[in-house]
């Protein structure tokens, strides 16, 4: 297996950074904070430019792409922030006609593992379809007939949140396999999007370090956040590691344990995009904890994902069961 990013996959990433640095700027993250966090607009763009379609075959107007080179598009996003049910759109193209031109816009609820009531649903005021993940199969709801109340201050401005009381009976639409896969490659393309968050702001970190001055120096010319940087840096990489791998892992099945992978990407890269996020709004100093300064969507964002499709604690249990099986 070669884990090197390829020319083609290179290209790809990097049209990808060069639409979200012009279009997802942090003044229109901004603007979106007091818009429900989403954009039709941007939405449209992002179909246009393959996002919904990446692995969808060709022959169904997909671009037929792997795995791993989703978890490079997802890792762009990430590092963006991309705003809106990009992943469940996504993992929705070949279940929901239209998702993947995104003229239907998908959200869900992972219920592989049992959920207590009220359930908690991400953009219930402009997802068409709800998709829920069940350990027996995948059901789908319309989403518009649902009693969604929506909470009043979310954590992340960019991602609203509606509770619902009780969740009708789906029209199931697919296996308990597609479940199980889909509930994979979920956890893979959000440790991809973390992944993104740990890049971007160790980015914001040390441009901040370089321009702010204490006692006539720049403040990165002091040890102490020398250290700080180098760990950021150092957690990323790992973080890289495990996603690559997972992504990879899941395009051949065959070189490895694919939960095993999985897992310890989804732990791994929410890590360090948490512990990334606190020190790059530690090293802002009082900046750092003010609305303008964009540290802080990292921050929230990065509490959304790490819950996505498993917590840190369920896949180091599942790490755990594994490892404890081969004893």
């Amino acid at each position: 297996m070669d884990f090197r990013v390829s020319d083609e996959q290179k290209a790809l990433r990097d049209g990808v950074r060069s639409f979200c640095q012009e279009r997802v700027t942090v003044e229109h993250l901004h603007a979106l904070a007091s818009t429900q966090g989403f954009e039709r607009a941007l939405w449209q763009e992002l179909a246009e430019l393959g996002v919904f379609s990446l692995r969808r075959a060709e022959s169904q107007s997909g671009s037929g792409l792997a795995m791993a080179d989703a978890a490079l598009v997802f890792e762009e996003l990430g590092r963006c922030l991309a705003p809106g049910p990009i992943l469940w759109s996504h993992l929705a193209a070949d279940l929901v006609d239209g998702a993947a031109s995104g003229a239907v816009i998908v959200g869900g609820l992972d219920l592989t593992v049992a959920a207590p009531e009220p359930y908690l649903v991400e953009h219930g005021a402009v997802v068409d379809v709800l998709l829920l993940l069940k350990a027996d199969g995948v059901e789908r709801l319309d989403a518009k007939q649902l009693s969604l109340t929506p909470v009043a201050t979310p954590l992340d401005p960019l991602t609203p949140i509606f509770h619902l009381e009780k969740l009708p009976q789906g029209q199931r639409i697919a296996d308990a396999g597609v479940a199980r896969r889909l509930r994979l490659e979920g956890a893979t393309l959000a440790a991809g999007q973390l992944l993104g968050i740990a890049e971007a702001t160790l980015d914001l970190a040390v441009a901040y370090a370089k321009i702010r001055e204490q006692f006539g120096r720049t403040i990165g010319s002091f040890q102490i956040l020398k250290h700080m940087m180098a760990d950021m840096f150092a957690r990323q990489e790992l973080a890289r590691a495990a996603a690559y791998a997972a992504a990879a892992t899941l395009d051949q099945p065959e070189v490895g344990d694919v939960e095993r992978a999985v897992s310890t990407a989804k732990l791994i890269t929410g890590e360090a995009a948490m512990k990334n996020a606190r020190a790059c709004i530690q090293i802002h100093g009082g900046m750092g904890y003010t609305w303008d300064i964009p540290a802080h969507y990292y921050f929230k964002r990065t509490w959304v994902l790490e819950s996505a499709f498993g917590t840190g604690e369920e896949h180091s249990a599942d790490l755990a069961d594994t490892v404890a099986a081969t004893l």
